[in-house]
């Protein structure tokens, strides 16, 4: 039998706010002749009609649904939001609605894009994004202009992309939006990054660290001076990690300097530049004027070229901690990314502490997941033949998982510390060291990644890029 579909379109969920739609029950169902909204029993339907056609401002119909049927459409459809805020009302400003939504149900990110037909409102929940809200192609661009000015950019420039900053602040929240803008075919595109003043729960200990991993890591951010590098993909949570690290190391008697692109968490007692490369202020420069103000620690966004690079170790090499992050696949091939860009090999050898490579995972939800026997189709062939995986719990969907099978997410690391034998390996530029990972009980991505789904904290569609690697 085939399972019932409980997608609602964007432009039917958008006529009722998720408020609205918990508070009677009700889901829009079509929108020809009015909208027909189904329903669970009630025995005022006349007088639910007449209210409910002036909320939303047009007629409706009414039609009754089983109530399983009207949960699993709300939860599939529509997230709570925190209801220990105070939350803005469906009249309120259609505008700071989305933020403050997007907020409250945990989306890092806001998408504003622009089509041909119709512009689409994006939240990012949990690394993936959901479509939420239809807005017409006479209103985009009042709502973008909107945006360009709380976040300081030139309304009139619309050919070259643009980067701002929006504050909120209410009786019960403040945070920091980061602004993006890129122009595109039909229209001004925009990003905007929800970042949270609220440090307190950025903790290495709260990361996704194994004992061991933190244990190693904490003993190389330990060291006076020396490169501290992470890798990985963009959103892989290298910033998050790169903050947490700082938090430690921010005391009293420490003087923390940092050069980001763009500023995205603001930590007290932590001087913080931001770049401007438009006025000369980039990486390289930034840094040699760091070695002037009298650092014990630094930290540079990220190593983008050679200049940075060299920068960077000269910087470690007088004597300073400093810690960077870098786009590789894993942290051994930060290595050899550093010599392909020219740098050393005798360099980084001697001033690099520890290699960390990150991704982020969503976790199975627990109310839902199922264990099911591994077939040979699930995973690779490798991996199969070598039984690693004999059973694994795949996502189901429930209320307390809006239906996605997932909730929250986990880091998983690959964290290789600077040995003596590492430090001779980098000097003669041998590459090949899974043997050495190996007789040393070093974790690879791989071999975390197969941890987490023998453990049943994931799935293997969520890690599959990473068991193939």
């Amino acid at each position: 039998m085939k399972e019932k579909n409980y997608d609602i379109p964007t432009e039917l969920v958008q006529l009722i706010p998720a408020e609205l739609a918990y508070q009677y029950r009700i889901v829009p169902f079509e929108n020809s002749n009015g909208v027909i909204l189904l329903l669970s029993d009630n025995e005022f339907l006349e007088d639910l009609k007449n209210e409910l056609e002036i909320v939303i401002g047009t007629s409706v119909l009414l039609k009754k649904e089983e109530p399983d049927h009207i949960n699993k459409y709300l939860i599939t459809n529509y997230r709570k939001r925190n209801k220990s805020t105070t939350t803005l009302t469906y009249s309120d400003d259609f505008l700071l609605n989305i933020i403050h939504e997007a907020k409250e149900i945990g989306s890092s990110d806001i998408h504003f894009e622009a089509f041909e037909e119709t512009n689409k409102v994006r939240f990012r929940i949990d690394g993936k994004l959901i479509e939420k809200y239809l807005i017409s192609l006479s209103e985009y661009p009042k709502i973008i202009n909107r945006l360009k000015i709380m976040s300081g950019m030139d309304i009139s420039e619309k050919r070259l992309p643009q980067d701002g900053r929006i504050n909120i602040s209410t009786s019960y929240e403040d945070f920091d939006i980061r602004v993006s803008s890129l122009p595109t075919l039909h229209g001004e595109k925009l990003v905007l990054r929800i970042l949270s003043k609220n440090n307190v729960a950025i903790q290495l200990e709260k990361l996704g660290f194994s004992e061991e991993e933190i244990k190693i890591y904490k003993n190389a951010v330990k060291k006076p001076n020396g490169i501290i590098l992470i890798s990985g993909p963009t959103g892989s949570g290298k910033t998050t990690t790169l903050y947490a690290t700082l938090k430690e190391l921010n005391k009293e008697d420490t003087n923390i300097l940092t050069i980001e692109d763009p500023i995205e968490y603001t930590l007290e007692g932590v001087n913080q530049v931001q770049l401007k490369e438009d006025i000369g202020l980039d990486f390289a420069s930034t840094l040699r004027t760091f070695l002037r103000q009298d650092p014990d620690v630094i930290m540079v966004g990220e190593i983008r070229d050679v200049a940075t690079a060299n920068m960077a170790i000269r910087a470690a090499l007088t004597g300073h901690l400093v810690l960077s992050t870098i786009h590789t696949n894993s942290a051994w091939g930060t290595i050899s990314r550093l010599i392909d860009m020219g740098v050393p090999s005798f360099l980084i050898a001697s001033t690099l502490n520890v290699s960390v490579a990150q991704r982020l995972v969503r976790k199975l939800c627990d109310n839902c997941k199922v264990e099911v026997t591994t077939e040979r189709d699930d995973i690779p062939e490798e991996l199969y033949q070598e039984g690693l995986i004999k059973t694994h719990f795949k996502s189901v969907g429930c209320e307390s998982c809006y239906q996605t099978g997932y909730k929250g997410r986990k880091a998983i690391y690959e964290i290789i510390p600077v040995t003596k034998t590492i430090e001779k390996a980098i000097k003669k530029e041998e590459l090949e060291i899974d043997d050495y990972l190996v007789e040393n009980n070093i974790y690879t991505l791989k071999s975390n990644a197969i941890e987490l789904v023998k453990n049943g904290v994931t799935s293997i569609d969520e890690v599959y890029s990473l068991l193939i690697s």
